[in-house]
């Protein structure tokens, strides 16, 4: 047996990056955290969102998320990447928000697909009133979002984590906490929907789906930090986008 086999696994790069920052904020570095929520706030909404349909309510669901996930850091291992944690957290807020207002709520984590027997209908219904031109990236980024919302339940998260944030199979099963089989027939079946009702030239559109601008990032961060009632000084790290 060699040397390199004898030595143990290294953690990569980025998780030994999240479990210090992570261990940091629990142990009360406020700008620790505050750079674990600019650099995931772009996904943390886009995963509210996918699963809300709406803009103003996935923000607040994010800054619960982050609440939560604020308590919970201690509890945080770093064998599983701390933007997948973050996911769960944020995904299960969303949820529990349809459930409370008595919406009909699909779980994640449910193998059967309730909606397949919908998705045949799918492509026959138009956002836009059957644009037969669409000229401007804004134009087909509004069309992706609608048709997005127009995926059945169990879909349409998992087509946002694997086709806009580029999320693994791996990643997506974890942080959704489903089976990777699943993962791979429902996005299977999410982007054959998408490709029929849209052209090739959506992808050309897809980092701008569900726009995330510096100043949402800002407003998740402040409201999030003026509820921990923790000060603030110093200059503030910049938002990933």
């Amino acid at each position: 047996m060699t040397n390199a086999e004898n030595q143990p696994a290294r953690t990569p790069p980025d998780r030994e990056a999240d479990a210090e920052l992570a261990a940091r904020a629990a142990a009360g570095d406020q700008r620790a955290f505050e750079t674990i929520m600019r650099r995931n706030n772009q996904l943390l909404f886009r995963t509210a969102r996918s699963i809300l349909k709406n803009d103003e309510e996935a923000e607040d669901a994010v800054q619960e998320a982050y609440l939560h996930a604020y308590r919970a850091l201690g509890s945080f291992r770093a064998d599983a990447r701390l933007s997948t944690w973050l996911v769960r957290i944020a995904a299960n807020e969303a949820l529990g928000r349809l459930r409370r207002r008595g919406a009909d709520v699909i779980p994640l984590d449910t193998v059967t697909d309730a909606a397949a027997a919908h998705t045949e209908t799918f492509m026959d219904q138009d956002p836009n009133g059957q644009p037969e031109h669409v000229a401007e990236r804004a134009e087909v980024r509004k069309l992706i979002e609608a048709r997005i919302d127009m995926l059945p339940d169990a879909f349409g998260t998992v087509f946002v984590l694997r086709a806009v944030q580029e999320f693994t199979v791996e990643e997506t099963a974890a942080a959704l906490s489903i089976p990777e089989a699943t993962v791979r027939t429902r996005f299977f079946r999410a982007r054959g929907l998408m490709r029929e009702g849209l052209s090739r030239d959506l992808d050309l559109a897809y980092e701008e789906v569900f726009a995330f601008g510096g100043e949402r990032c800002d407003r998740i961060v402040a409201r999030v930090m003026a509820r921990l009632d923790e000060g603030r000084n110093g200059s503030r790290p910049r938002c990933e986008r």
